[in-house]
């Protein structure tokens, strides 16, 4: 089941992501030119901490953008409701249409999603059973590319040993300190709100709640029995392998494909 496109129209969630890819381009940019390479030409470091930096990189981004472009499983004006089903789909009030259970309207989108957790303007896109994945991917490359960036802030000027080459001539290098300030500035803001972004969303797939239930504490399922922490990360990536978790370039296949998704095969 291929993941459809998904694009949400509002200029403050586009201005919001700007702001992520802006961060994301400062620190891809400066950090290798600055420390990296000179640190890796002179060996006070090995190729596999270049590489790695740009590997964190390289999946934040990955992630970043198909969250933000995936379905997060926006319902199809006519589903298909089998009659055995029908205990399990209620009337939403916002839109008139059926929808399973666990389901929410989004006023920002317009639409209702299957199991929406929230409607992120980070992302510009709702955080949906389709998506939810890639969110919290998104959430782990963040954390881990901000942490290793102090940590490269850090071991630059209080570490690794003074740099014998220095070409005074470049703009990045005259204005070196700034830039790193800026940079390590960005990190710490960036470390604290996904960290905590982050727990809740481990907390929530833990209990098998969405942050929506949690808020409204109005579910009906909400004392349903708890399922094994293994099963809910598996239903939520996709995936029983643990170490394709971790991987964003792959197409998620629901555990148990539900009828509704009978359209979109």
């Amino acid at each position: 089941m291929g993941q459809r496109i998904h694009f949400v129209i509002d200029p403050q969630g586009w201005c919001y992501m700007g702001l992520i890819i802006f961060v994301w381009l400062y620190n891809t940019i400066f950090i290798p030119k600055v420390i990296l390479f000179p640190h890796y030409e002179e060996g006070n470091i090995s190729v596999v901490a270049v590489l790695c930096y740009y590997f964190c990189s390289l999946f934040c981004i990955a992630s970043l953008f198909r969250a933000s472009v995936a379905d997060p499983g926006k319902l199809p004006e006519n589903p298909k409701i089998p009659i055995t089903e029908l205990e399990r789909w209620e009337l939403c009030n916002k839109c008139n249409m059926m929808r399973p259970k666990r389901s929410h309207h989004c006023s920002r989108c317009g639409h209702c999603v299957r199991r929406m957790d929230h409607h992120c303007p980070w992302i510009n896109n709702c955080v949906g059973e389709d998506n939810h994945w890639l969110f919290l991917q998104l959430c782990f490359y963040t954390e881990i590319l901000s942490s290793y960036t102090l940590i490269l802030d850090f071991c630059h000027y209080y570490y690794f040993l003074p740099l014998k080459k220095e070409n005074w001539d470049v703009f990045v290098f005259r204005h070196e300190l700034a830039l790193l300030r800026i940079s390590a500035f960005m990190g710490l803001i960036i470390l604290g709100g996904i960290s905590r972004l982050f727990y809740t969303q481990l907390m929530g797939i833990f209990t098998d709640t969405t942050s929506i239930e949690k808020m409204s504490n109005c579910c009906e399922d909400i004392s349903r029995p708890r399922k094994p922490w293994q099963q809910t990360f598996s239903e939520v990536f996709g995936t029983h392998w643990k170490i394709l978790w971790f991987i964003p370039f792959r197409q998620r296949q629901p555990l148990r494909v539900p009828y509704h998704f009978a359209d979109h095969v």
